[in-house]
């Protein structure tokens, strides 16, 4: 009977979003080096930007590799949601010649990285001290609006993988739902990831400039963000707040729904490009603004998740945790032969 080489270094770990693809090589447990990040735009496919990132650190003897997406892994099939690559896990393997690849949702990956992230990179907006070993909810917005969660068990951390940034948005007041009614007039269904994202922060411009009868009704999320900073845009900086109440809203129900006493770790690359911004925002007050649960929210802290590559750390714990029971089932079996 073969046996998989299951301590085998270096290790391929990737996040891979709509937009961009990180690729690092784990060179011992929790060793992160030669992280680097490629537009997912110019490969063609999945292998091709593995071998691209593979060359250029060496051409390393690689076994084992875990990659965390930003897509429901289902099966073997995998169609990206925000991207055009669409490819079998399996013949991947194959071709990038690995005796291990697993595939992860991106969040779920964010979501087992929290448990390795260090206090120095967690920068807490509101609330008291987590409850040791209460559940902890893990959602950002970044390309889309990804959403997990920890729940502790025997076993320690395991994270959910979920879709919950594909549930239907709740509006919260009267502007929102003007809002929400452009969103469903141009899309039909408004899930949360329709504002919640960089696309979203887009979408809620355009609602607001309609609104207001401005020609230039469209801008890119990093021109909002340039403008609302910079004090020379109004309906940017109106733009923002409604956006970060809006992720309030969102992160309490996520909260309540899990029972997140352990925290909210926010993720996904906008939060933290308007920190200061974001720390005296409307985030705070919404998410503390439900009604009779206000002072349960209160008492939960929220983290804004600065790790530069919280999705490699996840994908690196995940492959460690399926390599450990790869090694116990041999045992196991080993031990009944």
């Amino acid at each position: 009977m073969s046996t998989m080489h299951t301590e085998a270094y270096p290790r391929l770990v990737a996040d891979i979003g709509g937009t961009n693809a990180r690729f690092a090589l784990e060179t011992a447990p929790q060793v992160i080096e030669k992280a680097e990040v490629l537009p997912c735009q110019d490969y063609d496919t999945i292998v091709d930007a593995a071998k691209t990132y593979l060359e250029r650190a060496g051409s390393p003897k690689v076994l084992h590799a875990a990659f965390a997406i930003a897509n429901p892994i289902l099966g073997d099939w995998v169609q990206m949601t925000n991207h055009h690559w669409a490819f079998s896990i399996e013949t991947t393997r194959q071709a990038l010649g690995f005796e291990t690849l697993i595939l992860l949702n991106d969040f779920t990956a964010q979501a087992l990285a929290v448990t390795k992230t260090d206090k120095k990179d967690l920068i807490q907006i509101g609330g008291q001290k987590p409850i040791e070993f209460a559940p902890k909810a893990v959602i950002g917005p970044g390309t889309g609006l990804g959403v997990s969660g920890l729940v502790h068990s025997a076993a320690g951390w395991v994270a959910l993988a979920g879709e919950g940034g594909h549930t239907s948005f709740p509006p919260f007041d009267d502007m929102e739902v003007l809002i929400w009614q452009y969103a469903k007039n141009k899309y039909g269904h408004v899930s949360a990831e329709r504002f919640l994202s960089g696309a979203g922060l887009s979408l809620i411009y355009e609602a607001l400039a309609k609104r207001d009868n401005i020609k230039q009704c469209r801008l890119k999320p990093s021109e909002i963000t340039d403008k609302t900073l910079s004090g020379t845009s109004p309906i940017c900086r109106q733009t923002l707040d409604i956006f970060c109440a809006m992720l309030g809203t969102v992160a309490s129900n996520l909260a309540l729904s899990l029972g997140a006493r352990g925290g909210v770790y926010l993720c996904g690359g906008i939060i933290p490009r308007v920190l200061d911004y974001f720390k005296t925002s409307p985030f705070r007050s919404r998410f503390e603004n439900k009604g009779r649960f206000e002072a349960y929210l209160a008492a939960i802290p929220v983290y804004v998740v600065l790790s530069e590559f919280p999705g490699i750390v996840g994908a690196a714990v995940a492959l460690d945790n399926h390599l450990n029971n790869v090694l116990d089932t041999q045992t196991a079996v080993q031990g009944r032969v």
